[in-house]
């Protein structure tokens, strides 16, 4: 996880309204930790939702695109209040979100990094305490707690 989650790279509370309100905020903040512009990363989550919504259920969704300009996976995690409508599996309204960028030629770098996310973002403990936490250190430290 740690190569993954970028320095900076946890936005708590992230406020929004909707799913692509959340998209676009967290498009502002990899523009801006990344040096890629905010619309390429924009346009290109927006592309992945049309596929089938990335909100995996139990208030989680892990949105993710490939970017040609990108050199490394790269990482976002955000805390959303209140919850908001992201189209999930199961329905719910989601307040954790990850976002992962990854290479266009990432391959199997971008498989394991959607792995290891969906990996610590079900379970149930590590949801709890993320829930359970407001500020951006504490949530980095729970998400980093599975490196250790």
């Amino acid at each position: 996880m740690k190569t993954i989650l970028l320095p900076d790279g946890v936005v708590a509370p992230l406020r929004a309204t909707s799913k692509k309100q959340v998209l676009q905020e967290l498009s502002r903040k990899a523009a801006s930790l990344l040096d890629i512009a905010e619309h390429d990363i924009f346009e290109a989550l927006l592309e992945r939702e049309r596929l089938g919504s990335t909100g995996i259920g139990k208030g989680v969704a892990i949105p993710h695109c490939r970017l040609e300009s990108l050199r490394k996976v790269s990482g976002i995690f955000a805390h959303v209040d209140p919850a908001v409508d992201f189209d999930a599996v199961d329905g719910q309204p989601v307040d954790l979100v990850f976002l992962l960028l990854a290479p266009s030629s990432a391959g199997a770098d971008h498989l394991r990094a959607l792995a290891t996310i969906s990996r610590l973002l079900r379970d149930d403990s590590t949801c709890h305490k993320l829930r359970g936490s407001s500020t951006a250190d504490a949530l980095r430290a729970i998400l980093l707690q599975g490196d250790e």
